[in-house]
């Protein structure tokens, strides 16, 4: 058997891991409508990204804990329990990037502590039901509703607004604005995502007994900042493709719409300890901005893959979690 330090090294390394590839897979999420209108460079955006989600990650904890201690208790989940979790939520996340579906790393990973509580208690009362409907399942539904209806409202303000303007000077302007949007984006995607992380490694400390309450150590929301902000770097440029062009046609005025509405919706998310996906809530605001124009700018085929995507990641991230815990029991 591997000691506690060992194995909580081994699920600091794997959150860790977790986290830059939730970096990698949600770059999308600021980046996208800036690159596909122009405002920026892929490669400026990118970089704009990371600094605003490595600033964002220092910005609170009380996410952290939803995930780490309100769903599935640590007295229920030992460490190699937290490892299975974490090689679930990572599997799916790869599988989805790999087909470039903008799916949720917060919901792989709630679902993964869901499916891994069960199958190693083997007993559903091992979740806090009250508090995974209230602050995630709730919001799986409200947040994207939230968002949709934000992007249209504000668009249909913005055209209101700049009518009596022409094109040429609205385009300038918003291009600009644009990066400042974009930035407000990456800095409440890190502020919100980057939590999720900090839960797990939270949770394994208290597990392993190398903490008696649940604080998030300093150096824990340092290391989870720094490996969002190195996978965002990195990029993701499938994902880019399907938020920034895949779903509707955008103008500079249009990705401002959609940053500013899906920054909004986040910060209020955050503000009720909720541990949302950043890349629902960025996704519907883009189809209430498309919407605003005319239902048929959302390409709704494109749009019906993202929400199979959303209803299936808990279900199947909890199941696969599920199995490799059923498993590992074999030989533990």
């Amino acid at each position: 058997m591997f000691s506690t330090m060992t194995i909580t090294v081994l699920i600091v390394i794997t959150v860790l891991i977790f986290d830059f590839i939730n970096g990698f897979h949600d770059t999308a999420t600021a980046v996208a409508t800036s690159i596909t209108t122009r405002a920026l460079k892929p490669q400026t955006a990118i970089v704009i990204c990371a600094i605003f989600n490595f600033i964002g990650a220092f910005s609170g904890t009380a996410v952290a804990k939803t995930v780490g201690e309100n769903i599935v208790s640590h007295n229920s989940m030992p460490q190699w329990v937290i490892l299975g979790v974490l090689i679930s939520a990572i599997i799916w996340n790869i599988i989805t990037w790999y087909f470039g579906i903008p799916s949720s790393s917060s919901h792989a990973l709630i679902g993964a502590l869901v499916g891994g509580g069960i199958a190693y208690n083997l007993k559903f009362d091992v979740v806090n039901w009250y508090n995974l409907f209230h602050d995630v399942v709730i919001w799986i539904f409200i947040a994207p509703i939230i968002g949709f209806t934000v992007g249209y409202i504000l668009m249909i303000l913005l055209n209101w607004i700049l009518k009596p303007f022409k094109p040429g000077i609205i385009n300038k302007i918003f291009l600009k604005l644009q990066v400042v949007a974009g930035s407000l984006m990456a800095l409440n995607h890190g502020s919100n995502d980057a939590q999720k992380s900090m839960g797990l490694i939270t949770m394994a400390l208290l597990s392993g007994g190398l903490i008696s309450t649940f604080e998030v150590p300093t150096w824990v929301i340092a290391c989870c900042a720094i490996a969002m902000a190195l996978g965002t770097a990195s990029g993701g440029k499938k994902i880019i493709k399907t938020m920034g062009s895949g779903m509707a046609k955008l103008t500079p005025v249009n990705g401002f719409a959609a940053q500013t509405g899906g920054a909004a919706v986040i910060f209020l998310a955050t503000l009720f300890h909720a541990p949302v996906s950043t890349t629902h809530i960025i996704s519907t605001t883009v189809m209430g901005v498309g919407a605003s124009k005319r239902i048929k700018s959302v390409k709704w085929g494109v749009a019906q893959n993202i929400v199979w995507a959303w209803i299936l990641t808990i279900p199947i991230t909890a199941a696969l979690s599920a199995f490799i815990i059923f498993i590992a029991k074999l030989f533990i």
